[in-house]
């Protein structure tokens, strides 16, 4: 059963100002070492981050209280893009029964990302 719903669109102009601005300071602080491996790869790393900062800002969404930047991250499973948390933030979801979905997407301008709670039935994988 669906406990709650995030959404986050993210303008990609917004972090690369961000990133001339602020530089390796500004990533270290949002993005886990995972994140900037992945993100830094890419030509252009500005929309692969703006889909990381989307997708933290939608689970916050979903989260009943605030969280620091590097408690919620961006991992990928082979091609999938996986919400990853901190051993504390994962054992309260896997003590309430829930589960994280998400959905990342970019274009030219906007990252997007969609997170799911599910409310995992007991005994269901």
């Amino acid at each position: 059963m669906i406990q709650a719903i995030g959404t986050d669109l993210v303008e990609i102009a917004r972090v690369r100002g961000l990133l001339s601005r602020l530089g390796k300071r500004a990533l270290e602080r949002l993005f886990t070492q995972e994140e900037l491996a992945y993100a830094l790869r890419h030509q252009d790393p500005a929309p692969s981050l703006a889909a990381r900062i989307a997708a933290k800002e939608a689970f916050q969404k979903c989260w009943p209280e605030p969280l620091a930047w590097k408690a919620v991250w961006v991992g990928m499973e082979g091609r999938r893009p996986v919400l990853r948390f901190t051993p504390a933030l994962a054992a309260r979801l896997e003590a309430q029964g829930l589960v994280a979905h998400l959905s990342l997407s970019h274009e030219r301008n906007h990252a997007l990302a969609v997170v799911v709670l599910e409310l995992r039935a007991p005994g269901a994988g």
